[in-house]
């Protein structure tokens, strides 16, 4: 891969288990209706964005949300298990204050981020970070000199930050991860490389009000 691929990463729209702050991992949650106009919204603004492909992770909020850039732009929205969210085993369908009240131990070491830590049933940060970096780094491999979108989640997003900022994976996280937002990498055989981040302009204005209940 002698020519750099600009990747455009996304996270899914809102889900209402993301409003519920319940962990999702690999169920299958839906977007929202908000989560649904902020993909329409994400669409709009990617009108005039350069892209050869679009990828995306085949659990329902990110294929949601990549549908409605890929109607926008008449684009085939491929799907990759690759790109899913961490598995969070037992943890998946609660809340924060229910981990740690249900499972005290096992959510101090999921705070302390242990790389080789894995919930029962879940994946460790080192098996996930492997995982979806290879599946980026396969469709950025297709696309020499191309852009591409990927439609992920929130921990796929923060493993590619990571591996272009090399911030280790049991770092705390200063950063944003913002649904539906815009966050931009250039991708070599080198490596990745940061060029912007959170970028939500286009939800400006836009909140739970703003869609029937």
């Amino acid at each position: 891969m002698d020519q750099a691929t600009r990747l455009i990463l996304i996270r899914h729209g809102e889900t209402a288990w993301n409003r519920a702050t319940r962990i999702q991992g690999h169920t299958d949650i839906p977007l929202s209706p908000l989560g649904l106009l902020q993909a329409e919204r994400l669409a709009e603004a990617l009108a005039d964005e350069p892209l050869a492909a679009l990828y995306a992770s085949d659990l329902s909020r990110a294929r949601q949300t990549a549908e409605a850039l890929a109607r926008r732009r008449g684009l085939a929205v491929r799907l990759d298990p690759g790109l899913r969210e961490r598995a969070f085993g037992r943890f998946e369908g609660l809340d924060w204050a229910q981990i740690t009240e249900g499972h005290p131990e096992d959510a101090e070491r999921w705070r302390r981020r242990e790389p080789g830590f894995a919930v029962g049933g879940g994946e460790s940060l080192d098996d996930f970070s492997a995982r979806c970096l290879a599946a980026v780094r396969r469709a950025a491999a297709a696309h020499p000199g191309q852009g591409i979108a990927v439609v992920a989640h929130g921990g796929v997003l923060d493993c590619l930050y990571r591996a272009a900022t090399q911030v280790a994976l049991d770092a705390p996280r200063s950063w944003q991860l913002g649904n539906a937002t815009i966050n931009r990498l250039l991708a070599t055989a080198d490596g990745f490389t940061l060029v912007g981040w959170n970028d939500d302009q286009h939800l400006a204005g836009l909140g739970a009000d703003d869609v029937s209940a």
